[in-house]
């Protein structure tokens, strides 16, 4: 079976062959259009017409408020001209095949329920560190996506009741990679501005100082990790996004983690935490779950 999946993003839009041992073949990557849906499907067309065309389905990760069940897609993210449409109707009858899209964190958290961290659970959380904090309910092994399917939206979560019209307090800013950075110049007193493969290299090679400014960043991180804990009760809690690949992290969360639940009083379970077992690949990854998935349903 040959399945297009893609990986629609900000910046570009990565895509591959997948087959059913989750080998990706015939990658390849082009320039996100942000201008407007017809340079949109120009280059869609290019990508399609890759490797000879001739799929059995379309499987797409993209960014935005979407409606997966009827393909239809509220916003776009950063592709403000996606607004409003039925967008995998609109793939389906250009290319005729069938199709399925979902919001990336989703797809991530998929790639998990499906082949990763999260295959012998039912209820989970996946929180995707990035440049915002994507976030994913799992429940019963399926996505919860709330009545207004914005259920996940976890950056937006304020973490100071004293400056709550700040953008600075929302989850994004705090836990997100500006929220790293900040936390390692805080920590050393430089205002460099470093990566965060340059962060964790300082971090790995026993900086003292680096190391204490994730330490913070994992406190801060495991404290709202807690609070969706008490509000979700699952079973295990898995940590997504490029930094997430790092051991140092997930040692000073569990570490953070492990704290909050010895204080005195408290009615919950902890979680296990996990990192995701995918990375870069994770979108396009349940993507293609998520397209068998429904294809297996509807046959």
């Amino acid at each position: 079976m040959k399945i297009l999946t893609l990986d629609i993003g900000g910046s570009s839009i990565k895509y591959a062959n997948i087959d059913e041992k989750q080998v990706l073949s015939f990658r390849g990557k082009k320039v996100t259009p942000l201008t407007n849906m017809e340079d949109l499907w120009h280059t869609l067309d290019m990508i399609y017409a890759e490797n000879g065309g001739n799929y059995d389905g379309i499987a797409i990760s993209m960014p935005g408020v979407i409606d997966s069940q009827h393909g239809f897609a509220y916003t776009g993210g950063s592709l403000r001209y996606i607004e409003n449409c039925s967008f995998a109707q609109l793939l389906e009858q250009r290319y005729q095949v069938k199709t399925w899209i979902g919001n990336d964190a989703r797809c991530a958290a998929l790639a998990e329920v499906g082949y990763g961290s999260l295959q012998d659970v039912e209820d989970a959380f996946v929180a995707i560190l990035g440049t915002g904090i994507g976030g994913c309910i799992i429940k019963d092994r399926q996505v919860h996506y709330g009545k207004h399917f914005a259920s996940g939206e976890v950056s937006s979560l304020l973490t100071d009741i004293n400056t709550p019209f700040d953008p600075m307090s929302q989850w994004w800013a705090v836990n997100g990679i500006m929220g790293l950075l900040k936390e390692v110049q805080n920590a050393t007193g430089l205002s460099n501005q470093w990566t965060g493969e340059e962060i964790f290299a300082m971090a790995n090679a026993n900086d003292e100082k680096v190391i204490a400014g994730i330490d913070n960043f994992a406190k801060k991180l495991a404290v709202q990790l807690f609070n969706i804990q008490v509000l979700l009760d699952v079973e295990k809690i898995a940590i997504g996004g490029g930094i997430s690949a790092q051991p140092l992290l997930i040692t000073l969360i569990k570490k953070h983690w492990d704290s909050l639940f010895a204080l005195p009083n408290i009615p919950i379970k902890p979680a296990t935490i996990v990192p995701c077992a995918f990375l870069n690949d994770a979108n396009m990854i349940g993507a293609y779950y998520q397209w068998r998935q429904s294809n297996e349903k509807r046959s």
